[in-house]
């Protein structure tokens, strides 16, 4: 795989946004493998489907891609948010690829996947409307905090330029597909209880210093008054997964992937 992407396919286009889109779907048809079952290609859809941008051949998977210019995905801009929120909340809707590029030499920066289960409503926030007498006056974007998602489903594929191998990714994902859940609101809970969990690192942490995180979660989720047994449910379920440890009596550490 070569991080160097191919400028010369976009010299027909002259609007910048264009330009990008061109360049970084051709690089991701020749170069990305699979991230589910490690088939060395995935194939890029017709132009103006709905919803992916990428299927594999072989598994059938489904891909989006959304690409920025800069190192940086902790935030990432999209399209109307009322559509992302229809998406996310489906059955149907593919995994995500996010990636970076530099646009001065046109190499890529920064690749991840994101199982399509990682996607809640928590992180994909509304954008200013558009001001009236604009052409879309009153149309509401979205921007993705990919910050807020778990680190265990932001699985890198190319990270600060150093490419990953095929075999390290699918077993990320292998891990990451053990937190499946079709349930939105469980989905919810169990993935901000998770985050509260990696901000510990690689350290045990203990129930109590778990629990200075309820505030927090109370906020996020307004609908529920007993926050701490929540967060027992929640950590048995990231046990029971093979997130956890369970060291002794109030005591976990999280297992890496």
């Amino acid at each position: 795989m070569t991080i160097r992407m191919n400028q010369e396919v976009g010299d027909s286009y002259r609007s910048r946004s264009q330009l990008a889109r061109v360049i970084t779907e051709r690089w991701v048809s020749e170069n990305l493998f699979c991230p589910r079952c490690g088939n060395p290609r995935i194939t890029q859809f017709e132009n103006n489907r709905p919803v992916a941008d990428f299927y594999c051949p072989v598994c059938g998977s489904q891909y989006e891609l959304k690409s920025k210019n800069g190192r940086t995905l902790d935030l990432v801009m999209d399209g109307a948010f009322d559509t992302m929120i229809a998406r996310i909340t489906s059955l149907e809707n593919p995994d995500f690829l996010f990636l970076s590029y530099a646009r001065t030499d046109w190499s890529v920066r920064n690749l991840f996947f994101v199982p399509k289960h990682f996607f809640t409503p928590s992180i994909i926030v509304k954008r200013k409307p558009l001001a009236p007498g604009s052409r879309r006056a009153g149309w509401i974007g979205c921007n993705i905090l990919l910050r807020d998602v778990p680190a265990t489903g932001r699985i890198p594929i190319i990270e600060n330029g150093a490419v990953c191998s095929s075999e390290e990714v699918r077993r990320r994902v292998a891990a990451a597909d053990s937190l499946y859940t079709e349930d939105l609101s469980a989905r919810g809970w169990l993935f901000d209880v998770l985050c509260c969990v990696e901000s510990f690192g690689p350290r045990s942490f203990t129930l109590s210093e778990l629990y200075a995180f309820e505030e927090k979660l109370a906020v996020l989720h307004p609908e529920n008054h007993n926050i701490r047994p929540k967060i027992r449910q929640q950590l048995q379920i990231l046990r029971d997964r093979g997130i956890l440890e369970f060291q002794a009596r109030g005591i976990y550490r999280r297992m890496l992937p």
